[in-house]
């Protein structure tokens, strides 16, 4: 079962953020692969990824954060993260299933006009709920373009 809020947005889509928990999920490069399969630019995704253990390495393609990146007062200190949820994407994609508050103060700040995440995260942060988990990228990501071919975003 799928899960779809009312949504103002009546523009289709261009531009994608996409949130990911690299803690549990791995294959970001053949997520974004299947985004560009669907017809999404590349050069229109822009990817930050979050890890419980971030380690700064010349081995990261991404952009990324950590847990140690949200202050006490729930407000997240990494520039890029803020760069990341004020740009105004017409999609954000919040792809972890696990719900830290970190990952859920991003998609919550997010400025972007339509939010798609998974079913079993806080139901009053997305759009779109996609009733599957992180490992199956190619579930959600066709389901997630079914879903934006029949809300006219495409």
């Amino acid at each position: 079962m799928h899960n779809v809020k009312s949504s103002s947005l009546s523009t289709s889509i261009q531009t994608v953020g996409l949130l990911i928990d690299t803690s549990y999920f791995s294959e970001k490069e053949a997520l974004i692969n299947e985004l560009i399969a669907n017809g999404i630019a590349a050069d229109n995704i822009k990817v930050i990824v979050y890890k419980d253990k971030f380690k700064k390495s010349a081995g990261n393609t991404h952009p990324g954060f950590g847990a140690k990146n949200l202050n006490w007062k729930g407000e997240i200190t990494d520039p890029l993260a803020n760069d990341f949820i004020n740009e105004q994407f017409d999609l954000l994609i919040s792809y972890y299933d696990v719900e830290k508050a970190i990952l859920m103060v991003v998609t919550h700040n997010s400025k972007a006009q339509f939010k798609v995440g998974f079913s079993s995260i806080d139901k009053r942060l997305n759009h779109l709920m996609i009733n599957t988990n992180t490992e199956n990228y190619k579930v959600f990501t066709h389901e997630l373009f079914r879903y934006l071919k029949f809300l006219n975003k495409l």
